[in-house]
């Protein structure tokens, strides 16, 4: 069997027709996980009709090691934590605000830079359909689901063209998640190793994709 992607806009039509059952409804959003998954979801939600919307995540990185996360924050505000290693840590409030407060500028910074003045979408009652490039170890999209469930989707969808088999099954055993894993090919390697272009997407690109999603959709809502 042949695996992979040209890049991630084919990722992304090839990922839409595995969802096609969620095309034309009205309650259905469309999360991209930025940067790299921006590109797939615009096709998802190009091929879905649906409105599409970033979903910024940050680690809350434990200070010194900052790759150990002890929790995120994402975009609404909403922030989850790993109870047991910020225990195991012994991290203080007041250590966990000076992260969080640092992290929540930068998330703030990227939304304003990728909606510009757009509002973000209202999530409640929503069929949420979070798309990012690919899963490896699955820790993105996990804080990324936990802090989506707190606001108020009916239900979430994660999403992604290509993962590694055994991330893909943790990710569907979450509470109330669906996975949709297009290819989980093995060994996996990496994400990267099944895009012949993987290149980074910019933030440009990701203003773009945005705004020529939600002149799609006014115009579909017009005609």
């Amino acid at each position: 069997m042949t695996w992979g992607f040209l890049d991630r806009r084919e990722a992304g039509r090839r990922l839409a027709e595995s969802l096609k059952d969620y095309a034309g409804r009205d309650d259905v959003v469309v999360l991209a996980l930025p940067r790299g998954g921006v590109p797939v979801a615009f096709e998802v939600a190009e091929r879905l009709n649906a409105p599409l919307d970033v979903f910024v995540v940050r680690k809350l990185g434990v200070p010194g090691q900052e790759e150990l996360a002890f929790g995120a924050i994402a975009s609404g505000g909403v922030m989850v934590f790993n109870e047991d290693l910020v225990r195991a840590l012994r991290l203080t409030d007041s250590i966990i605000d000076r992260v969080a407060e640092r992290e929540l500028a930068e998330l703030k910074r990227r939304e304003s830079i990728y909606r510009e003045n757009r509002p973000a979408t209202n999530l409640s009652g929503k069929t949420a359909i979070i798309v990012d490039d690919g899963l490896a170890t699955g820790a993105t999209m996990r804080a990324a689901i936990k802090a989506l469930k707190q606001l108020g989707p009916k239900d979430i969808v994660a999403a992604v063209p290509v993962g590694s088999a055994d991330t893909c099954r943790e990710i569907d055993k979450m509470a109330d998640v669906v996975c949709v894993c297009e290819e989980t090919p093995e060994p996996f390697y990496g994400v990267g190793m099944w895009y012949n272009d993987f290149s980074q997407t910019t933030d440009e690109e990701v203003r773009e994709l945005l705004e020529r999603s939600e002149r799609s959709v006014h115009q579909t809502a017009s005609a």
